[in-house]
């Protein structure tokens, strides 16, 4: 019987350790694809509690405690930092088999040096050996981003956002990795939205514009573009429940905004109408700016109308829908294919059983001597699991290149979660190891180990055309 999480950990052949322990370990991570904040980093946050570190903020945690049968007051409620941990404690007793229990001693193992299995039992030493330990410099937001060997991260930012933050960040000599911001324009997308009016607004104040039109609303987002590309982006990112797809005209879109300036709710025919526009021109100015379009298909948010009173978005009521994804995709895409102006772009799945449309789609649209182009992205959310990156990772090997991959994100607000990388990069070289171990892959080194140091880093590196400090 192996120990608990040591050194071999998820890795079951010679293979696949030296793969690990000789070619990815010591790779640099980007994180293109996260939730943390800018301000934050530039201020070197530090944290009060391990409460603060670890519960404010993460849903996935909030979601288990829930199905354990803790009380709200313990979760997002007025309950002690101390209640609370103790709380999260008693869960993750019960949460073997869910990635938040590999996660979780991950982040205690890396950031804190505790070995021992987490739970009640264990609870108070770990309180205040985490406590005292985030008091330190090292354990400060830029200390552990600086101690997880982090190249590049790229937050998500609305277009109104001043970007202030990133700008300092890239100004400070001290920081030694790039904080990029990403240009997520959902609630420019959300026509029907009780604050669509208000962002409007906003962002005609801060690209002096006055949006009365929809080509003065175009206008003003392609100058939040170039504002955004001046601040280091290259990449933006669009959430969509379902993928819309149906043509009109400049005109008839044209009509959908006005009415939707007037406070007029749209009909679901011209919402996906407007969406389509709204998109197509999305993808002409990323490929003009040669940026990569991420595409989260699939999430269906905000279920429990109660809880969305009490708390608001992103509190753990999200769960996946069930859209039909190709013909639409197909036909998006192809409509930006025609024009020449498809750009990068990365699809993730929510839901498993659009694995192989999009793993297919992405075969359709490879142009422009760009490895890779279109992108069957990593496992995401619900599929951010060890059985589901080696079914991600399997799909993509059986319908494209795991080679031209761009590996993991942590999709996360948390600056514990860097050790989710380490973790897909045991279960990344476990795979290919185990090829090796069978003979369906030569025992070459220099190209599997090549391949492992590709998809952990230089993959992204070249795709997005990062420059690292």
């Amino acid at each position: 019987m192996k120990p608990f999480m040591r050194d071999d950990f998820l890795l079951e052949s010679q293979s696949a350790i030296k793969l690990y322990q000789e070619y990815a370990s010591s790779m640099p991570i980007i994180d293109y694809h996260c939730h943390l904040s800018a301000r934050e980093i530039y201020e070197n946050k530090n944290f009060n509690t391990i409460t603060e570190a670890w519960l404010y903020g993460d849903h996935y945690k909030w979601r288990a405690m829930r199905f354990n049968g803790i009380d709200e007051r313990y979760i997002t409620g007025d309950a002690t930092d101390y209640e609370k941990f103790m709380a999260w404690a008693q869960t993750m007793e019960k949460c073997i088999g869910n990635p938040l229990y590999h996660w979780t001693h991950l982040e205690l193992q890396r950031f804190f040096g505790i070995c021992e299995p987490f739970g009640e039992k264990s609870a108070v030493p770990i309180w205040k050996k985490t406590n005292a330990l985030l008091q330190q410099e090292e354990c400060s937001a830029r200390g552990m981003i600086a101690r997880s060997n982090v190249a590049v991260i790229c937050t998500t930012d609305d277009p109104t956002d001043l970007l202030e933050y990133h700008r300092k960040i890239r100004e400070d000599n001290r920081i030694e990795f790039s904080v990029l911001p990403t240009f997520r324009p959902d609630r420019g997308m959300d026509i029907n939205g009780s604050g669509f009016i208000r962002w409007v607004q906003r962002l005609a104040t801060v690209t002096g514009t006055a949006i009365t039109s929809y080509s003065t609303f175009l206008t003003a987002l392609q100058q939040r573009m170039q504002f955004f590309r001046e601040t280091g982006c290259r990449v933006a990112d669009h959430s969509l429940e379902k993928v819309p797809y149906i043509e009109s005209s400049e005109a008839t879109i044209a009509g959908i905004f006005a009415q939707a300036l007037q406070g007029k709710q749209i009909a679901a025919g011209d919402v996906e109408r407007y969406h389509t526009a709204f998109l197509q021109f999305c993808g002409e100015q990323y490929a003009r700016l040669g940026w990569a379009m991420q595409l989260h298909i699939g999430p269906m948010r905000n279920n429990n109308s109660n809880m969305f009173s009490r708390l608001g978005p992103d509190s753990g009521f999200d769960s996946i829908h069930d859209h039909p994804v190709a013909g639409s995709l197909s036909r998006l895409f192809d409509s930006l294919e025609r024009k020449g102006c498809l750009p990068k772009t990365i699809l993730y799945a929510i839901n498993p059983k659009d694995y192989f449309v999009l793993g297919s789609m992405a075969g359709n649209f490879q142009s422009g001597g760009i490895p890779g182009k279109v992108q069957f992205g990593p496992a995401w959310w619900f599929n951010d699991t060890k059985t589901g990156m080696v079914e991600h990772m399997i799909t993509l090997s059986n319908l494209g290149l795991i080679s031209r991959f761009l590996g993991m994100v942590t999709d996360s607000r948390s600056f514990l979660s860097y050790p989710r990388h380490d973790y897909f990069r045991r279960i990344l070289c476990n795979l290919l190891g185990g090829w090796m171990e069978n003979g369906e892959v030569p025992a070459d080194w220099d190209m599997m180990g090549g391949m492992v140091q590709d998809i952990c880093f230089h993959n992204a590196r070249t795709y997005f055309g990062f420059e690292i400090k």
